[in-house]
């Protein structure tokens, strides 16, 4: 363990966290957990499955995904995680882009994971390509009191198929119950606004949901995380599930998008030269006038940019996200969005 201990500092030196501005490095202890959410960039296994279209991430498939490649990028994964815990592991991780229950077993079975004592969440989605979400927790600290998917089932098409929405209910040995929301929303594919429409929609079943939730427990803490492949300005957010800038209100009920501020400044994704704040964290505002349970650390979500994950951006300015594959050629990086996190605190 000694040792174990020993690497897991080494490396959290090496790769310099702790200049970072707005990083807490401290290890959380009895006093809060870190969440964070991360897109993996298509973390596949090797195996062709005939009822996924997952042939290019084969080792005769386009992109020759072969076992080398499969490790490196769970090795990769294993780092970030790391990484953006701090001293500490995160209590829990939320991922998009991942093809089963597998490679998630895979990961927390990694040398700078195993002994964090993780376990899986996980559930197919009916997703064409096999890509879903799902999450990892550590046992020591959180307790999943419920898990499910939720199905997306779009009135205009059932042949069209999407991500399922992953629930859960957490309590830890810190506070009490929060209901966990994980999404990965339909890609932009064929156009922004023509690809509109589904994100909407998944939008309305989420809003749905919380609406349910909160008409029960009206002071009920709801953390909704995920890849909305929008922003915090467009309708899906603002006007379907209806998640505001302003923390003013009074309303418990009302929800918080907190990436708002992140909005035409900087991003977790970069496309042709422009960053996007498609990851996002939205809390409901019992987070912020609660007089117990939980708290938001500086009212605020975090995008986790350390430097290994960035790389100079040749064909545009500034930096990009160190990615796996770009197209066709494979990069080795780490995905092509950044994690994103937020610590929750005991009141």
């Amino acid at each position: 363990m000694k040792s174990l201990a020993f690497i897991y500092v080494s490396f959290l030196c090496s790769l310099g966290l702790f200049g970072q501005d707005d990083f807490d490095a401290k290890a959380r202890g009895d006093k809060g957990i870190r969440v964070v959410f991360y897109n993996t960039e298509n973390f596949f296994d090797m195996r062709d499955d005939p009822n996924k279209r997952d042939d290019e991430f084969t080792p005769s498939g386009d992109k020759h995904w072969d076992q080398w490649k499969y490790r490196e990028k769970t090795s990769n994964l294993a780092k970030v995680i790391t990484a953006v815990g701090g001293w500490e592991a995160p209590e829990i991780v939320a991922f998009c882009e991942l093809e089963n229950a597998d490679v998630l077993q895979t990961l927390i079975f990694e040398k700078l994971l195993i002994d964090k004592k993780y376990k899986i969440v996980h559930y197919e989605s009916p997703d064409r390509r096999g890509i879903d979400v799902g999450l990892i927790y550590r046992t020591d600290k959180i307790n999943i009191v419920h898990s499910e998917p939720i199905a997306i089932h779009f009135p205009w098409s059932e042949n069209h198929k999407t991500r399922d929405i992953l629930y859960t209910t957490f309590t830890s040995n810190i506070a009490d119950t929060i209901h966990f929301f994980v999404n990965h929303w339909p890609s932009r594919w064929g156009g922004q606004l023509e690809s509109e429409p589904g994100r909407k929609f998944v939008a309305s079943v989420l809003k749905s949901k919380v609406d349910s939730i909160q008409h029960a427990l009206p002071n009920a803490k709801i953390l909704i995380v995920g890849d909305f492949n929008d922003t915090p300005v467009n309708e899906s957010l603002t006007l379907v599930l209806e998640a505001k800038k302003d923390t003013t209100s009074t309303n418990s009920t009302d929800l918080i998008n907190l990436m708002y501020a992140y909005e035409g400044i900087t991003g977790t994704h970069k496309y042709q030269g422009q960053w996007g704040v498609l990851d996002q964290i939205i809390v409901s505002k019992s987070f912020f006038i609660s007089h117990h349970g939980w708290t938001i650390k500086d009212g605020k979500g975090r995008i986790f940019n350390a430097p290994f994950l960035l790389e100079p951006d040749e064909k545009y300015h500034g930096n990009t996200v160190s990615r796996t594959y770009q197209g066709m050629k494979y990069i080795g990086g780490y995905s092509d969005h950044l994690p994103i996190y937020i610590d929750l605190l005991k009141e």
